[in-house]
């Protein structure tokens, strides 16, 4: 290892490999201490296949050290019987008042807003917080992106703005600042009663998958969130992932990822649009629309977020007024407007 950038729960490395120097993380939850001079297993995968949400290599293994940290007593293991399992002690049993029978607290009646993209989080929770002042939003980070929780610069730099009060990794995904949860529908439920959170915003963390097919992407674990929060009687807010700037003709205005996700959703769910929103694409029909103001230029003087997919707000408006939409009507959501 040639060098460490910045120092914290993922650490940013520089590694030297044979074709020279490169970018890369360490979790050092799942590898132990590293530091300049080490001896590391990389994996190149990402950076090789020149992902725009995964340039860097990721550390496997640190030789010269091994796994020194010792291990965290838990209950239960993620990344289970991969090389990188871990115990982990989940906030569904911190939150259960029983050892068996229904989860206290149902029908939750809380808002959960599910988003389809990482880049949506900032936008959702400025918004969010702009029309419910002071309001404890937390987000569980779900499967469909980056797994390791502590990837999301977003979720670690957002509770010091006051803009969300916790973060929770659900499922495989792992490392959450305030907990681990088993399951989408364990971390909702856990937030909205132990953590004392008024709502939630659950999604993917950084990057998604695609495989361009109508199934094969990350943006169906907005499927299997909304279900989840719908089956603990949150009132469930989608907010689609809209684009007026992608090159891709399926991902505008409205992103076939969006569209599959409330078509195949079992029950209705209001779905947060722009009032800018012109087209009314034929996934929305048997939804509530909630359409709403966003203010563009109070969030671009924010200093939050504002890239998506390499695309500033000025190249891609509509994607930050979805992202934006979606906060408003969680805020509207939380003040019983």
């Amino acid at each position: 290892m040639a060098s460490v950038e910045h120092d914290g729960p993922t650490v940013e490395l520089t590694v030297a490999l044979a074709e020279g120097l490169r970018p890369a993380i360490a979790d050092r939850e799942l590898t132990g201490p590293v530091e300049a001079g080490d001896d590391v297993v990389v994996n190149v995968a990402a950076l090789d296949l020149g992902l725009g949400s995964g340039g860097f290599d990721v550390v496997h293994v640190n030789l010269t050290r091994g796994l020194s940290q010792p291990a965290e007593p838990g209950k239960v293991v993620k990344l289970s019987y991969s090389s990188l399992q871990h115990a982990v002690t989940p906030v569904e049993a911190a939150a259960a008042a029983a050892e068996h029978g229904p989860p206290p607290g149902l029908p939750l009646e809380c808002p959960v807003a599910v988003i389809a993209l990482h880049g949506q989080l900032e936008p959702v929770a400025w918004a969010a917080a702009q029309t419910a002042p002071g309001a404890r939003i937390g987000f569980v980070q779900s499967a469909g992106g980056a797994l390791p929780g502590a990837l999301s610069r977003a979720a670690r730099e957002l509770p010091g703005r006051i803009l969300l009060a916790g973060h929770l990794t659900a499922g495989p995904s792992a490392g959450g600042a305030d907990g681990e949860a088993v399951s989408v529908a364990g971390a909702i439920h856990a937030g909205l009663t132990a953590l004392g959170w008024q709502a939630a915003i659950v999604g993917p963390g950084p990057g998604i998958a695609g495989s361009g097919s109508a199934l094969g992407h990350g943006g169906m674990a907005a499927l299997d969130s909304a279900h989840a929060a719908l089956a603990l009687g949150a009132r469930t807010v989608l907010v689609p992932r809209l684009s007026s700037g992608d090159p891709r003709a399926r991902h505008r205005p409205l992103s076939h990822h969006s569209a599959t996700v409330l078509e195949l959703l079992l029950r209705p769910v209001d779905v947060a649009l722009p009032a800018e929103l012109v087209d009314r694409p034929a996934a929305l029909a048997r939804h509530r629309r909630r359409e709403v103001e966003t203010d563009l230029d109070g969030y671009r003087d924010a200093g939050l977020g504002s890239r998506t997919m390499g695309r500033s707000i000025d190249e891609d408006e509509l994607f930050f007024r979805a992202a934006l939409a979606g906060g408003r009507v969680l805020g509207e959501e939380i003040e019983g407007v």
